[in-house]
């Protein structure tokens, strides 16, 4: 769990408000109905989450909020993250959505969709992925061609998280079908309402993170009201880079909610005997919780940096927030399978939650862009920040002896003109 030395007084009420509602007002039958899949989405979650005014708790006391930091937040996450995935995704949607109405919405839009998503009224849901496209996000097929005042969608999207049961849809579509329009000018956001053309055409049998509808949809001449894009026409690459920002944090947030595995197998170790000792007394398993700790703690502290960086607009938030999701969700993972083995055969089975975990944690490394593509971002940031001389740092190569031997430090094709020439 986060520590007192990074929380403020009121992070640190929130922190223990939402620890009662994950121990006090979600049953365990629940949870374990969530892995059997005899729930199709957990919608008394979402509205139990409105009643206590726990959703979208960034967002601006005027439309449902409470106006609270990112570090806030992501403190409210780590505690629903105990929960599970698909607890922890239902938590983070309206965030996520609501992060395109924050931002970029009307005041219309705020009252006629913000509102009752954070209410509990509305379930939300984002619709990204298509089944060729995958993380080439801008190759977007979809399509929505302005008739008068009216889209008109067709095409589908794959993996949607609340595709069963949600009653809004964020859409992203090609709306610039110019040939040579530039990738990042072809797509709008738009705001999809369940209705006549919307159709979830496969439910998803997953591995785990299941009991969250997750569904391929469908739209077949959908009819949307033009007031419903989000945004600018053709700006959704821009919608888009600004709720990765929720998207990646709230996955970071909630993969520390791995903490829980690590204390049912510390408890066992302490519990189960062998040669004649407690497990944890021997090497092999006490070397393992250390390292699983340590892990845990690094990621929450670069959860919590990331979110200190969105809060005060700094410009490294985009690496920081895609390096805390890849370090969180790794550790995730990492810790997940380390609890299993300090844990032995027991762990493996239904006996103890740990294969739960291990299931679901899995996913966390895929989804909200994969590990291999923040890889990407995070090279991409760091390289400009270092070539644009934007760290404003100590020039360390002055301090070599040799500094000013400029010719032995780079064989430019100039270098190699000369040797020929000789």
């Amino acid at each position: 769990m986060f520590y007192e030395t990074l929380m403020t007084d009121e992070e640190q009420s929130l922190q223990q408000e939402v620890r009662r509602f994950a121990c006090e007002e979600v049953s365990h039958d629940m949870v374990r109905a969530l892995d059997r899949d005899e729930i199709q989405y957990p919608r008394d979650f979402v509205e139990n989450l409105a009643a206590h005014n726990l959703l979208g708790l960034r967002f601006d006391p005027k439309w449902g909020g409470r106006g609270l930091p990112w570090t806030a937040e992501v403190i409210a996450e780590e505690e629903i993250g105990v929960l599970g995935t698909t607890l922890g995704c239902a938590f983070a949607m309206p965030s996520i959505v609501g992060e395109a109405l924050h931002v970029f919405g009307t005041e219309a839009q705020k009252e006629r969709h913000l509102k009752p998503i954070l209410e509990g009224k509305l379930i939300c849901a984002e619709a990204l992925t298509e089944p060729r496209g995958g993380s080439d996000f801008f190759g977007a097929t979809s399509r929505a061609e302005l008739v008068g005042d009216t889209f008109v969608i067709n095409g589908q999207k794959r993996f949607v998280v609340g595709a069963t049961e949600a009653d809004i849809f964020l859409v992203y579509c090609r709306t610039n079908f110019e040939e040579d329009a530039q990738k990042h000018q072809r797509i709008s956001a738009i705001l999809v309402e369940r209705g006549p053309g919307v159709k979830t055409e496969y439910q998803y049998g997953l591995m785990g993170t299941r009991g969250g509808g997750t569904g391929r949809l469908v739209f077949r001449n959908v009819e949307v009201p033009k007031e419903n894009i989000i945004g600018k026409l053709h700006g959704g690459a821009q919608v888009f880079n600004q709720m990765m920002i929720p998207e990646r944090l709230t996955s970071a947030a909630a993969s520390l909610g791995v903490r829980a595995a690590l204390d049912v197998a510390a408890r066992y170790s302490d519990k189960r005997r062998a040669f004649g000792q407690k497990i944890r007394r021997f090497q092999a398993v006490s070397f393992m919780v250390a390292d699983a700790i340590t892990q845990l703690d690094a990621a929450r502290a670069m959860v919590y940096m990331a979110a200190r960086a969105v809060d005060m607009g700094s410009p490294n938030r985009r690496r920081l927030v895609s390096q805390a999701k890849k370090f969180a969700t790794d550790t995730a993972w990492d810790v997940s399978n380390k609890a299993m083995q300090i844990m032995g055969g027991i762990g493996y089975t239904e006996i103890f939650p740990i294969e739960r975990m291990v299931r679901d944690f899995r996913l966390s490394q895929i989804w909200t862009g994969t590990n291999e593509i923040m890889n990407l971002l995070i090279q991409h940031e760091f390289y400009k920040e270092v070539l644009e001389g934007s760290r404003n740092q100590r020039d360390v190569e002055l301090d070599a002896a040799g500094h000013d031997a400029q010719a032995e430090k780079c064989f430019t094709d100039e270098d190699m003109w000369l040797v020929h020439e000789a």
